[in-house]
């Protein structure tokens, strides 16, 4: 029941940033296509309503949000090491850049470009998830100069930092690359002007292309429903753990509800606690499709609610 699972989709940059995570440390894993856009009933009973891509599932635990399912990669897997050259602690920062305000540059783009060609469910959802309940697109399309001057800025930095004689970020391929190619790979893939405006940074470019190379270690395919089976045959393998200087008081056995902190509209996923730290909660819910499953999230980027 180890083995890793990822449901995603090919389109989706986020879980590029995983794929690419999975293609550093050499991992085999099973691969589980979702749709793009809701309703994902295959999906549902194992994370418990969250809807964002991707979501890794080993047996029984879920992972939820790309910052969480790197960091359990890193724990299971810890070589080769996401942090080349002693560099802990700061590819996490630097995930709230790049996961952030360099993310929220590239989407900005890539569906501001034509708002009127997008198929109008996708711009629906995708719309109030990045943009809020008051989302326009046309708006985000006559800001586009702007927003293509601030993105030109942001990664004119990374250029400046591979045009001194480095292949990678770091000393070595590492979690940075992951964290800053998806947005690369976006932006080239889906905005019919992402090849020229990259041109203008070329030790960029050439890093994108080391990056790539890496590939995406070695998937299966699997059917959404052996993923089910699988989640319902195991037992989650998540121990109890408190925090006794967990903020907010969390602690093992409370209800609570955890969601984005973002205004995307994302439904709250409630269960029982059953792991806090620092970095991570793990709550348990059960699901008469799945059983008992173990869900985890970041603290970072979401907020919790005791109920």
């Amino acid at each position: 029941m180890s083995e890793i699972i990822l449901h995603h989709y090919p389109q989706s940059p986020v879980a590029e940033k995983v794929r690419v995570g999975l293609g550093m440390k050499g991992l085999s894993w099973r691969s589980v296509e979702i749709p793009r856009i809701p309703p994902k009933p295959d999906l549902m009973p194992l994370t418990g309503g969250f809807r964002r891509t991707p979501v890794m599932q080993i047996g029984a635990d879920i992972y939820c949000d790309s910052q969480c399912i790197l960091r359990e990669i890193d724990k299971r897997h810890p070589e080769p090491t996401f942090f080349p050259g002693g560099g802990y602690g700061m590819p996490w920062a630097l995930s709230r850049w790049t996961d952030t305000i360099v993310f929220d540059l590239v989407v900005s783009i890539v569906l501001g470009a034509d708002p009127d060609g997008l198929p109008p469910e996708f711009a629906a959802d995708r719309g109030r998830l990045y943009f809020g309940p008051d989302w326009d697109l046309h708006k985000v399309h006559a800001a586009l100069p702007q927003t293509i001057a601030q993105l030109r800025a942001q990664l004119g930095w990374l250029d400046d930092r591979l045009s001194q004689g480095r292949e990678f970020i770091l000393s070595e391929p590492g979690l940075p690359d992951a964290l800053a190619y998806y947005l690369v790979w976006f932006l080239r893939g889906r905005w019919d002007k992402g090849p020229e405006f990259l041109s203008q940074f070329p030790a960029l470019e050439a890093w994108e292309d080391r990056v790539r190379a890496i590939g995406h270690g070695t998937p299966r395919d699997m059917d959404a429903s052996e993923a089910l089976e699988t989640a319902r045959m195991a037992t989650p393998e998540t121990k109890e753990n408190a925090d006794p200087l967990d903020p907010q008081g969390l602690a093992p056995g409370m209800r609570v509800a955890v969601a984005p902190d973002s205004d995307g509209g994302d439904p709250e996923v409630e269960g029982v606690v059953r792991a806090v730290t620092r970095d991570t909660i793990a709550i348990l819910r059960d699901d008469p499709q799945v059983g008992s499953v173990c869900i985890h999230f970041p603290r970072a980027g979401y907020a919790v609610r005791v109920t």
